[in-house]
């Protein structure tokens, strides 16, 4: 096999000063570099799988093709440092400190009420500093887009969309409503209001200016790396993997060749869950960023056909273009996918997800899938062996083995055709929260019909969440010749309910409510459907209340509201007198420069030991035996704390520190590896072998915790008084008990 010109020398830069890593490890991540490695720990480690957003970063990479250079905001948790070759990183430190100058974002942040307890303002500011660098005036649609990914848990968003809001042009410091004017209009028209209780939370006129020609450039010496060896093979190679990133399509096609089960990795967004949670490790990952090929756009009568390694904010952009120059008609399939890809995961997520990583993986929660999979959509894949078209149906995305890729192909492209003009599409989910979150149930759903009548020529549904893989309702092809009305709704919604069934104990549980996720999902594509119909041709279809047409609106992204009402401070209070007055949280400029040092940002100390705990995988059982002399012998391993090890009393039965001789719940501690570093630690723990006996009881719900008196603690009242006779004298008893609907 003939390769181009190899190198196993990584160059990226972090907040404009240059890093060389000749022995760059593909299982150390950006955060770990970032916060471990080179001490920065204004990123901070929060949920450690893109979720929360607290360690939002900048990335900004040059494309020697377009000429143009890309700033994007990613979890610095999933991305892996061997895919940074070429880029520029900026994290909160970069943009700004005390010893330094403050960023206009960082203090707008602090000034503006946005931080409480800090931990999550970096990610924040990272999220609105990479949104400025895009659009130095956003609109509040982009902000709230922007911040989907950062999850905050004490302060509340509405300052911190507020501050991100004195960036644009006509934002105000309070939101309006009916009931009050904003505070900068007080006194104007408002005789009746004397003792106003609204006041300014900030005075804007303080606020520095973005000045965007003072932000960090990107370093010329990264333009020049991308203009001179586009075709060079980077290979880095650690403890127990080896990454290799082709910088040619027959490259690409070798490598896959060579290793045919290595799996190909652009984003990192599922397979690095996996290597990071579940501990699954590869010989070999290739990494295809630089594939030319992959990024790909072409469009014509027919469709579109999108690289299989665009982002899927990439992907949102060219739909939301096209879907803005052609008839509603023709964009059916591309509308049903933007209105996922608003809400699919957070910002972070999508700017570094690739298209076809979402597809090949297949997750049974997949939002895109099903309607891809109903879209007739065809997946463009090579080898060395030539190219080939595979439909992306229900067959492939079930893992029919005939139907998907082998393994020494690679998907190149994916075909999305415009649709026909008696054709409709729909997707639906529901999901814990409407941003950020797996959904539960979602549906892609098609359907077309006779020109000019509403008969069935086609009908397609697939379903995610429903079962291990994405699931299709073959039983509606019946219904094909058939008039799209109740009686058919009927008779679809049977089926569906025969078909698309779910076990008890299906992973996931909430087997009802799932269930009538599918059958809902049904009545409104009935509905939105129906009333498509009726606006084409108004005398064949009946009318629909708007009762029902409410059932079709979706839930909005709105901004969150709220009012901070202070009593007016007389003119003659001293300046130095708080009282009355909206004060800046003390560490709000640190929060937001990430200078406020938290526990886990404090320096490691010579000789200092890592714990990682090894927990009860049992609900109630006894411990016949524990060896630890497998976890004692691995590297950097120190000792193995159990009950026997703690001095004096190893607390009671129900707040024990270390489980002893049994124990009475999943997740309790039995002990605790200490080692040198803490993925040493975490790893020996896997290696402590513990064997049970379950016992009975088995308590998992509050109902068998009755049965069985299992309380923690004795019973606790607070009594003040004569009880009794506050009864006997009260108005009104009420009496009875309340059982949770859920326990956590």
């Amino acid at each position: 096999m003939s390769r181009s010109k190899e190198s196993d020398e990584l160059i990226f830069f972090v907040n404009g000063k240059k890093v060389i890593e000749r022995n760059a490890d593909p299982e150390v991540n950006l955060l770990f570099y970032l916060r471990k490695i080179i001490q920065l720990t204004g990123t901070k480690y929060g949920c450690g799988g893109g979720d929360c957003g607290a360690c939002t970063v900048m990335i900004s990479r040059y494309n020697p093709i377009s000429k143009k250079i890309s700033h994007f905001s990613a979890a610095a948790c999933l991305v892996p440092i061997c895919s940074l070759h070429g880029a520029a990183v900026t994290t909160v430190e970069g943009i700004g400190s005390t010893k330094t100058r403050i960023h206009p974002v960082q203090e707008r942040i602090a000034k503006g009420h946005g931080t409480q307890c800090g931990f999550c303002t970096p990610g924040m500011v990272m999220s609105i500093y990479t949104l400025l660098r895009n659009h130095p005036e956003p609109s509040t649609e982009q902000i709230m887009e922007t911040l989907g990914g950062n999850l905050c848990r004490c302060t509340g968003y509405r300052p911190i969309v507020e501050s991100a809001r004195s960036f644009s042009p006509n934002s105000a410091c309070c939101p309006m409503n009916e009931k009050w004017k904003c505070c900068l209009d007080e006194g104007k028209n408002e005789p009746e209001r004397k003792n106003s209780v609204c006041t300014k939370l900030y005075e804007k006129e303080e606020f520095q200016p973005l000045d965007p020609t003072q932000e960090l450039i990107f370093p010329p010496e990264l333009m020049r790396m991308a203009e001179d060896s586009p075709n060079t093979v980077l290979t880095f190679r650690g403890e127990r993997t080896t990454w290799i990133a082709p910088g040619t399509l027959n490259d690409l096609l070798e490598l896959k060749m060579e290793y045919p089960s290595a799996p190909l990795v652009i984003g990192n967004t599922c397979l690095g869950l996996d290597m990071k949670f579940k501990d699954v490790s590869y010989p070999i990952i290739i990494s295809p960023a630089r594939i030319l090929e992959l990024f790909v756009v072409t469009n014509t009568n027919e469709g579109l056909t999108l690289g299989a390694g665009l982002s899927l904010t990439q992907v949102k952009n060219i739909l939301s273009d096209v879907v803005s120059r052609l008839p509603k008609e023709r964009t059916q399939t591309y509308r049903a996918l933007l209105k996922h890809l608003r809400t699919l995961a957070g910002q972070q997520i999508r700017n570094v997800a690739s298209l076809g990583g979402h597809i090949i993986s297949r997750l049974p929660t997949s939002d895109l899938n099903p309607i891809f999979g109903v879209g007739n959509c065809k997946l463009n894949v090579a080898s060395t062996e030539g190219t080939q078209q595979i439909p992306l149906n229900d067959h492939f995305l079930a893992g029919v083995p005939e139907a998907i890729l082998k393994p020494e192909q690679v998907l190149i492209s994916v075909f999305v055709p415009l649709s026909r003009k008696w054709e409709f599409v729909s997707a639906f989910r529901q999901a814990p929260r409407q941003q950020n979150a797996f959904a539960i149930v979602n549906a892609g759903m098609r359907v077309a019909f006779k020109e000019d009548t509403n008969t069935i020529t086609d009908l397609s549904i697939l379903y995610g969440g429903i079962g291990a893989t994405v699931v299709s309702a073959k039983s509606c092809q019946q219904l094909i010749g058939r008039c799209w009305d109740e009686e058919m709704l009927d008779d679809a919604g049977r089926m569906i309910r025969e078909e698309v069934s779910l076990l008890t104990a299906a992973p996931g549980g909430m087997v009802e409510y799932r269930k009538t996720l599918a059958i809902s999902f049904l009545f409104k594509f009935y509905l939105d459907v129906l009333k498509q119909l009726k606006r084409r041709n108004p005398h064949r279809c009946p009318d629909i209340s708007q009762k029902l047409l409410q059932v079709l609106e979706d839930f909005p992204l709105t901004m969150p509201h709220g009012t901070q009402s202070f009593k007016d401070v007389d003119s003659q209070q001293p300046l130095q007198d708080p009282v009355g007055r909206p004060i800046m949280h003390q560490s709000g400029i640190k929060h937001a420069t990430g200078e406020a040092v938290f526990c886990d940002d404090m320096s490691v100390l010579a000789g200092e030991l890592f714990l990682a705990v090894v927990t009860s995988s049992k609900p109630h059982a006894r411990i016949i035996s524990l060896d630890a002399s497998e976890a004692l012998a691995s590297p950097g391993v120190v000792d193995v704390i159990t009950a026997q090890d703690v001095p004096g009393d190893n607390g009671r039965e129900e707040e024990s520190l270390y489980a002893q001789d049994e124990v009475i719940c999943v997740g309790q501690i039995v002990c605790a590896v200490a080692a040198d570093s803490y993925a040493r630690a975490k790893q020996a723990t896997k290696k402590v072998k513990i064997v049970y006996e379950d016992m009975e009881p088995m308590i998992v719900t509050v109902q068998d915790a009755l049965q069985h008196e299992s309380f923690i603690g004795p019973e606790k009242k607070l009594e003040q008084g004569n009880v009794q006779l506050a009864f006997q004298s009260a108005d009104q008893i009420l009496e009875g008990n309340r059982q949770p609907a859920m326990i956590l």
